[in-house]
């Protein structure tokens, strides 16, 4: 049973790798976006906007649902916002610390 949830992981971990992909997911915070509309929020083409949103969609991470001649997406799980908002803690973290070793190497005046 580990294994299949181990495997689990990895892909979701995966299909978050790209900031292209993390960008989306920000912009579906606020609700449904279609393809053309996240394009334009993002300064990228429609073209690249669908290839990412196919995969997440391969890992169950957002969902679309058709309306009219569009396709709705949408985050499947609002979970994670909550786990893309503890990374952005724990980078805010790692660079509390940076910040504090390079205080430390400052020469004394």
């Amino acid at each position: 049973m580990i294994e299949p949830l181990r495997r689990f992981k990895a892909e979701f971990f995966k299909a978050l790798a790209h900031p292209l992909r993390i960008q989306i997911i920000d912009a579906l915070r606020e609700g449904e976006r279609g393809v053309n509309e996240l394009a334009e929020r993002l300064g990228v083409e429609p073209t690249t906007v669908s290839q990412q949103l196919a995969v997440l969609r391969s890992r169950n991470i957002v969902y679309g649902r058709k309306e009219g001649n569009y396709v709705l997406y949408t985050v499947k799980d609002p979970m994670i916002f909550t786990l893309l908002d503890d990374a952005r803690r724990i980078f805010n973290n790692h660079l509390v610390e940076i910040r504090d070793t390079l205080e430390a190497l400052e020469p004394a005046t």
